[in-house]
């Protein structure tokens, strides 16, 4: 067959593959050639998710009639300066979003330049442009994409259902406005208003946060940390959630280049490498940070939807993100997120009922009864456990006999334990009280009381006191009157003895001993008495779980909370106060003691606000 050139048309329906994949595509350029027109507000309307309409209108500078049928035709833009591509400051610039939505639907554009007396219409059809035209429109510009993909009916039965396709265009509009907190953006789906949000002026990191809290609800604003630094000529900026809240997947981390919403490896890379520490491989970290760079330092013209990007240096991008985010969350300290209490508390709530009084009810008895004569039926009650036992002193114990089967009463003298308690109650975790079923210190506060769970807490103690260690280079070690052997699968065996030398620098001396085993002389002191055997196991299988590529010492993290589980304080221990509060106060005194090594809280603080509410007081 003969070499031809395509067509105009056919050159636009085939770009419009890569742009616009689905309306999302369509909303997400028109909404951001209205940011890059000045715009202050802008309105978005979808019928049928987007296929039926998809209308958007906003009141930046708008066009002349001129300016309005050159911006339809391919590649014609006004925002790139001198054909340069390495100085793009806009969202826009490749001038290919226009014509090829209008060439895979009935499209039609109006706009009213500024300063200008008259406004001007547009109609495209298939790719066939009508003549231009006279309209009524106040200043700005009105977008109508009306049967998208009519033209192209095999991309039209791809599309998901309505409402996952208006969904998808509610997340990229959600982003834009994340970016543009001085803009008001407003989403409607012919029937009601799905999304709005007004322009914010201020301070930028003010506005930032006022935003984003209005996006994603005023418990981001409540469990978030600043960043805001600078390295050389990049910035980051923006908030990174507390590790103790936390999503199952990572739809909840928004990041920014430039102002350009994007998804890239390298940015999430890099968000999951600072939060490695802190929380399980299926946990993911909430927030939303802005990384401003030089124009000349990154590439965003990778892809016609502009969602990727390449920096000249990814290395020293990585670096700062995972150093600014290590820092806020050490500065962080003890602190866990508010919503652990509001888990907590909802955990109380009774199911859904038909009227307050129903809510509630007491234990059944379940001792002997007692017959009595009612209206001439005879009906038979509880027998109250205080109906026959003779005095006050006999009721107050009966009723408190099932508070003290789950409490364990303090060792030390009571005395001694009461002046321990006053004094340290105006610490931030308060003072001890008690222990409930041997895994729960209970401590009070001046404004409510804490629950911590013991093993998670010092399973975090432990492992942050080993890491000092190890970067110390300074791991004491405890040597075994009789060595260990430990038996195991040979590629078990194998994968721990190739790395038996960062084992040692660990503090755990470990070596091959004959066919399906190693033999343990040593392990490091702070683990105290431990299951050798268990911890070998859970060893071998977190070797073979990471990247053979690294040294063992790259990924200290993972290792060393293995054996920082195996070394805390267990469930069922029993601890007295003077224990208690020690443990309490080495929290205070350690960085990102509010979550365990899996990203679990360690501790839940309820306010004597939140405990009156649970009993009706206010």
């Amino acid at each position: 067959m003969k070499i031809r050139l395509l067509s105009e048309n056919t050159i636009n329906q085939i770009a419009a593959g890569e742009v616009i994949e689905r309306p999302a595509s369509a909303v997400k350029e028109l909404v951001e050639n209205a940011i890059d027109a000045g715009a202050h507000t802008i309105q978005v309307v979808m019928i049928a998710g987007g296929r039926e309409l998809i209308s958007v209108r906003d009141d930046g500078y708008g066009m002349s009639g001129a300016e309005l049928e050159l911006a339809v035709e391919r590649h014609a833009t006004s925002k790139l300066r001198e054909d340069d591509l390495t100085d793009i400051k806009t969202l826009g610039f490749r001038g290919e979003a226009l014509p090829s939505i209008a060439s895979v639907s009935r499209f039609s554009m109006t706009s009213h330049a500024e300063g200008s007396n008259e406004a001007w219409k547009v109609e495209i059809n298939g790719g066939q442009k009508s003549a231009l035209q006279p309209a009524a429109l106040s200043q700005g510009t009105l977008v109508e994409v009306r049967d998208l993909f009519y033209a192209t009916p095999a991309r039209l039965k791809f599309l998901k259902a309505e409402r996952t396709e208006f969904n998808a265009a509610l997340d990229v509009i959600k982003r834009l406005a994340m970016a543009n907190p001085e803009v008001g953006f407003s989403l409607l789906d012919g029937e009601r208003r799905a999304f709005r949000v007004s322009a914010v002026q201020g301070e930028l990191l003010d506005v930032r946060l006022r935003r984003l809290t209005a996006i994603l609800g005023s418990d981001f604003g409540d469990n978030v940390l600043v960043i805001n630094e600078e390295r050389d000529t990049i910035k980051l900026s923006g908030y990174a959630g507390l590790p103790t809240y936390n999503r199952g997947n990572a739809q909840h981390q928004f990041l920014f280049v430039n102002g350009r919403p994007v998804k890239d490896k390298l940015l999430n890379g890099a968000v999951r490498g600072a939060y490695m520490d802190f929380l399980a491989r299926n946990r993911h970290p909430v927030l939303a940070l802005f990384l401003e760079v030089p124009t000349h330092l990154v590439d965003v013209n990778v892809h016609p939807a502009k969602a990727e990007v390449r920096f000249q240096d990814s290395g020293h991008v990585r670096g700062l993100i995972v150093g600014s985010l290590k820092r806020a969350l050490t500065a962080a300290g003890h602190r866990a997120a508010t919503t652990v209490a509001g888990s907590a508390l909802g955990a109380f709530q009774p199911e859904a009922s038909s009227s307050s009084a129903s809510q509630f009810s007491l234990p059944q008895y379940s001792g002997p009864q007692y017959s009595g004569q009612n209206s001439g039926r005879k009906t038979s009650f509880p027998t109250p456990p205080t109906a026959y036992n003779g005095g006050l002193r006999d009721r107050v114990e009966g009723l408190l006999s099932p508070l003290a089967d789950g409490f364990a009463p303090p060792v030390g003298r009571v005395d001694e334990e009461a002046e321990i308690a006053g004094n340290t109650i105006d610490y931030p975790l308060g003072a001890a009280r008690g222990q409930l079923h041997e895994t729960y210190i209970v401590s009070q506060t001046k404004d409510g009381m804490i629950i911590v769970d013991q093993h998670a807490a010092h399973e975090r103690l432990v492992y942050e006191r080993m890491k000092g260690q190890l970067l110390a280079d300074d791991v004491p070690r405890q040597v075994l009157l009789i060595p260990e052997v430990v038996e195991l699968e040979q590629d078990a065996v194998d994968r721990l003895v190739e790395r038996a030398e960062d084992l040692r620098d660990m503090g755990l001396y470990l070596e091959g001993f004959g066919d399906g085993a190693v033999v343990v002389r040593e392990v490091p002191a702070l683990l105290g008495d431990t299951d050798i055997k268990g911890l070998v196991r859970d060893l071998a299988d977190e070797l073979m779980e990471l990247d053979q590529t690294l040294s063992l010492k790259e990924r200290l993290e993972d290792v060393c909370s293995t054996m920082a589980c195996h070394g805390s304080v267990r469930a069922g221990r029993r601890l007295n106060v003077t224990e208690m509060n020690a443990l309490l106060r080495e929290m205070e005194q350690t960085p990102h003691s509010g979550q365990c090594n899996h990203g679990r809280p360690t501790y839940v603080e309820l306010k004597l606000s939140d405990i009156e509410k649970l009993f009706g007081r206010r």
